[in-house]
C-alpha cells in the first residue's frame, strides 16, 4: 500500500482494521434484528378502540402454547362502558396481557409489547451490537483522519464511511428518544452494509493529504452538515420504501391473497406498524433535516466563494445539490399546503432522495466538474 508524505501508516492500518470490524459486527446485528422479524410479536393480542378516548385498559386471555384459541379482550372507555371483542391468536408462546392506552405510535413490530421473549432478546442484542459497530466505526474515522491531520471526509470513501455512521446514529437516536423503532434495524443496518461495501471495495483509497483548496474550516462545517443530512435522508428513505411495501401488503389482504408485496411472507409483514406510521416517520425525518440541507447548500456556497471567487457557477454538484433542495421542497410543500399524504406525498420523497443519490454518486464518479478534484 502506498502512502503520501504527511501519513501515519500505522493509524491508516488501525483505520481500515476498524471499518472492517464494524461491518463484522453490523453483519451480526443484522442476523439477529433478523430473528426478531421473523419471530417476534407472536404472543399478544392487543385491541385498539378508535370509538373510544381517553386511557384504555386492554385484558388479554392467555392462550394455550403452540395453539391457536380464541380470546376475549375487553376496552373500558374513559366515560364508562365496556366493549368486549373476540380474536383468534396464534400463540407461539403463550399470550402477554397488555395494558393501558395505544397511540399512533404505538405498534405490534419487532420492539413493540407482545413481542415473543427469544426475538425481544435477539432484538436486544442486535441493538447492543449495533451501538459496539457504531464505536468501532467511530474510531475507523477518528483514526483516518488522524493519520492525515485533517478531517476525515475529503474523499467519497471517507465521506461514503461518514454517512454510514451517520445512518446509524440517527438510528440510535430516534431510539434514544423513545421512539418504538426497533424494527428500522434492520433496514438500517443493511444499508449499511451496503454502503460500506461498496466504500471499501469501489471508492477506497489511501490515506493522503487534500489540495490546497480543501484546507479550510469550512470542510468540517459544510461537509459535516452534508453528511448529517444524508444519513437523516436515507432514513425517511427505508421509511418511505416500508410505508409502500406495508400499504401494498394492506391492499392484498383487502383483495384476498395470501402474500405480502414481491411474494414474501404475508406473516412478516403483519409485523410491522401500520402503513401510517411510516408515513408520518418519512415525513418528519425529511422536515426536520431540510432547514440544515438548507444551510449545507448556503455553506458550499460561502466556501466555494472563498476558494474560487464566486458564490456560485453552476458546477454540476451545486446543480443538483438545487435540484435536491427543490425536490425536497415540492414534497414538503405539498404535504403542507396540499395535504398529500401516503402513496402521492411518498412517490415525490423517493424522487427526492434519488436526486440525493445522483448527486452523491452519479455526480461525484461520472461527471467532471471543480468538485472532482477531491478524487473519487
Amino acid at each position: 500500500m502506498h502512502l503520501a508524505s504527511g501519513v501515519d501508516p500505522q493509524l491508516a492500518d488501525l483505520s481500515n482494521k476498524l471499518i472492517y470490524s464494524a461491518m463484522a459486527v453490523y453483519t451480526i446485528a443484522m442476523f439477529a434484528h433478523m430473528f426478531e422479524w421473523t419471530f417476534g410479536s407472536k404472543g399478544a393480542v392487543a385491541v385498539r378502540s378508535k370509538e373510544q378516548s381517553g386511557n384504555l385498559a386492554e385484558t388479554v386471555a392467555a392462550a394455550e402454547p403452540k395453539a391457536a384459541k380464541q380470546v376475549t379482550v375487553t376496552v373500558a372507555g374513559a366515560k364508562g362502558g365496556t366493549t368486549t371483542l373476540t380474536r383468534t391468536v396464534l400463540a407461539g408462546e403463550g399470550a402477554t396481557v397488555v395494558t393501558g392506552g395505544r397511540g399512533d405510535d404505538d405498534v405490534d413490530g419487532p420492539g413493540a409489547a407482545g413481542t415473543s421473549e427469544k426475538a425481544d432478546l435477539a432484538g436486544r442484542i442486535a441493538v447492543s451490537l449495533t451501538v459496539l459497530a457504531l464505536l468501532l466505526h467511530g474510531g475507523g474515522i477518528v483514526a483516518r483522519g488522524l493519520s492525515v491531520s485533517r478531517w476525515p471526509w475529503g474523499n467519497m470513501y471517507e465521506f461514503s464511511c461518514a454517512f454510514a455512521f451517520a445512518m446509524t446514529a440517527a438510528y440510535l437516536v430516534l431510539l434514544a428518544a423513545k421512539k418504538n423503532v426497533r424494527w428500522l434495524g434492520l433496514p438500517v443496518t443493511v444499508a449499511v452494509l451496503l454502503t460500506l461495501g461498496i466504500a471499501t471495495q469501489v471508492l477506497y483509497t489511501d490515506s493522503e493529504q487534500l489540495v490546497p483548496a480543501l484546507h479550510s474550516y469550512w470542510l468540517a462545517i459544510h461537509v459535516s452538515t452534508a453528511i448529517i443530512c444524508g444519513g437523516a435522508f436515507y432514513a425517511a428513505f427505508i421509511a418511505t420504501l416500508l410505508y409502500i411495501g406495508k400499504d401494498s401488503f394492506d391492499r392484498r389482504m383487502a383483495a384476498g391473497l395470501t402474500t405480502g408485496p414481491l411474494g414474501t411472507s404475508a406473516s412478516i409483514w403483519r409485523r410491522l406498524p401500520a402503513a401510517s406510521t411510516f408515513d408520518k416517520l418519512s415525513y418528519r425525518i425529511n422536515a426536520l433535516v431540510f432547514p440544515l440541507w438548507t444551510f449545507t447548500i448556503i455553506a458550499g456556497a460561502i466556501w466555494a466563494e472563498a476558494a474560487w471567487g464566486k458564490y456560485w457557477e453552476w458546477d454540476p454538484k451545486e446543480t443538483w445539490s438545487f435540484i435536491t433542495w427543490v425536490a425536497y421542497a415540492c414534497y414538503l410543500h405539498a404535504r403542507a399546503t396540499a395535504g398529500w399524504k401516503g402513496r402521492k406525498a411518498a412517490y415525490l420523497a423517493l424522487a427526492a432522495f434519488a436526486c440525493w443519490l445522483f448527486n452523491y454518486y452519479g455526480v461525484n464518479i461520472f461527471v467532471t466538474g471543480k468538485h472532482s478534484y477531491a478524487g473519487i
